[in-house]
């Protein structure tokens, strides 16, 4: 499957932007070259995720274990442009699971750990999945098995054990397909699920260019070396892990070690015993960990740590300078999202740590030269979010529109969101908005979102799909979620709700109704607010804005 039209292939790979390089011929060029050097290591705390030993592997042993699951796949009758869903921790099999794909020219749809069978029968309906590639057990309880129902009838299940070694499987016909398999780099590699400016949870396809490009920004605001040491502790199901770690990896040929869930003292721990050289953690986290920075010195050596990405949410200039102050380490500040925002606030092209805190280079702006080879390959520009005019001066917010070589193609199977998403000049809207800033305007400071979407713990949750859900219960009239500030999460959800008369409902009766519905645990509200009325404009639409 290509979703990007051929002129613009043609544009970038004639510019030199874009090329024939796919996860798999990475991990082929770092086996060429690497064969001996550690590649992946599980958590260590991976027996009480999946079962079994922590596992670290070779570069050649890495090539190895995901030519041994490829031909699994092949034997479960996946075949080149099949799209598997993919639901599982940071263990090395879900690795091991993105290389198989890569091999097999396989479609991969990653899910969070946290989502039910609710979700995924929104997004099997999406994209009629050939398989589902999940853990047999997490935390101890069955889980795999648990998801079934939510699959298509002929969906296969490829369920993956964690304390046992996978069957061997005959490679006779699976070898002789791939002798005959060509991979292009143009062809779409995921669909991960975002809400996007719609609200609504939709998939973004990507292409291994498309990947690419977005890595390329990270590689420029990084800088990390030929073989150095990366610890990933976020998901890979979106761009944060995707482009920020698994691309990046092989490009270098690092050694990357796994993290799962996040605790501090088993990170702090990583980070020590590693030499780990760059990570990325949320702001929360940072500044919690400069707020005991004198028994982190104590406890930990931290010495080889150079460089942490972090964002999602705004960052502290005094944490910045605290972290470059009191560790020597510099923090980039990381705004992007799955469809291809690519905006790095790094130490090269932002020197000034405070700078750094509230400030993005403006990328794809001609006026304006930097270090980031990605400024050059996108076109960026803020607009009114009323009349769609151009801002070219500071302090007016408007709405970040971009194109270019990070920027995905449009939502899968989705003709009514992309006409809304996409300018007629091909610009995505971003829903996001900035202003122009600093003293010759060279750079954007993020004021804030078009949408409405809640993001707690830097998971989207969709107020629209909450909305629905709740609204089936019969005892409910009309309901409308919202989200209020939390000094941990960032956000939280409050639901607001109009009961049938006689009906009465608490907090604890809502959990549980979604809690049997299947829906994450992550989306339940905290806050039940009954009311008599949602409040409504005069085009009858509620306005999530006086929800508190």
């Amino acid at each position: 499957m290509q979703t990007t039209p051929k002129s613009l292939i043609d544009n970038y790979t004639a510019q030199g932007w874009w090329g024939d390089d796919t996860l798999h011929t990475l991990l082929q060029n770092a086996v060429s070259l690497s064969p001996d050097q550690l590649a992946l290591a599980d958590p260590q705390n991976r027996g009480d995720l999946v079962g079994g030993d922590p596992k670290r592997l070779t570069y050649s042993e890495l090539e190895t274990h995901a030519d041994d699951l490829a031909a699994r796949l092949f034997a479960a009758g996946l075949r080149q442009g099949d799209i598997v869903l993919l639901q599982m921790p940071n263990v090395v099999e879900i690795v091991l699971a993105y290389l198989a794909a890569a091999r097999l020219g396989l479609i991969v749809s990653p899910l969070a750990m946290q989502y039910g069978q609710h979700e995924l029968k929104q997004f099997a309906d999406t994209v009629a999945p050939k398989a589902y590639i999940g853990i047999e057990s997490f935390m101890g309880q069955p889980f795999a098995a648990e998801q079934a129902d939510g699959l298509p009838e002929g969906c296969a299940m490829v369920s993956i054990s964690g304390s046992e070694q996978a069957e061997a499987v005959d490679k006779g016909d699976y070898q002789s397909y791939m002798a005959g398999l060509s991979h292009d780099a143009n062809d779409i590699f995921t669909i991960c699920w975002t809400s996007g400016t719609t609200g609504r949870s939709k998939g973004v396809p990507r292409s291994h260019n498309h990947w690419r490009s977005s890595t390329l920004a990270s590689e420029d605001a990084i800088r990390l070396a030929e073989n150095a040491i990366m610890l990933n502790p976020f998901p890979f199901v979106n761009m944060a892990a995707i482009g920020g770690f698994l691309f990046y990896w092989l490009k270098v040929r690092a050694t990357m070690i796994l993290h799962h869930p996040f605790d501090p003292m088993v990170f702090l721990s990583q980070l020590q015993n590693e030499k780990v050289e760059y990570t990325i953690a949320p702001p929360a986290v940072l500044t919690r960990l400069l707020q005991t920075k004198d028994q982190i010195k104590a406890g930990f050596d931290l010495s080889a740590l150079r460089i942490i990405g972090s964002g999602s949410a705004p960052l502290s200039p005094h944490m910045i300078s605290g972290f470059k102050d009191e560790f020597g380490i510099d923090v980039v500040n990381i705004f992007g999202s799955n469809e291809g925002m690519a905006f790095l606030s790094g130490p090269e092209d932002v020197v000034d740590t405070s700078d750094r805190a509230w400030f993005f280079p403006r990328f794809g702006r001609a006026e304006h030269q930097w270090g980031n080879r990605i400024a050059t390959q996108v076109e960026t520009k803020l607009v009114d979010t009323e009349t769609g005019a151009e801002i070219t001066e500071p302090g007016q917010p408007g709405e970040c529109l971009i194109r270019g070589t990070t920027v995905f193609d449009g939502y899968y199977q989705a003709p009514e969101d992309n006409a809304s998403a996409f300018t007629d000049d091909g610009y995505f809207r971003s829903g996001d908005l900035f202003e122009i800033a600093g003293d010759n305007n060279q750079y954007y400071r993020f004021v804030g979102r078009c949408k409405s979407l809640i993001v707690r713990g830097g998971m989207n949750i969709s107020p629209e799909e909450l909305d629905e859900v709740i609204e089936a219960n019969p005892d409910v009239i009309e309901a409308a979620v919202n989200g209020y500030a939390d000094e941990v999460m960032g956000e939280k959800v409050a639901a607001f709700v109009v009961l049938a008369e006689g009906k009465s409902m608490t907090l604890d009766d809502l959990t549980a109704y979604l809690a049997e519905k299947k829906v994450a645990k992550f989306k339940w509200p905290e806050q039940l607010t009954v009311l008599e009325a949602l409040p409504r404009n005069a085009m009858n639409k509620v306005m999530r804005s006086q929800l508190s």
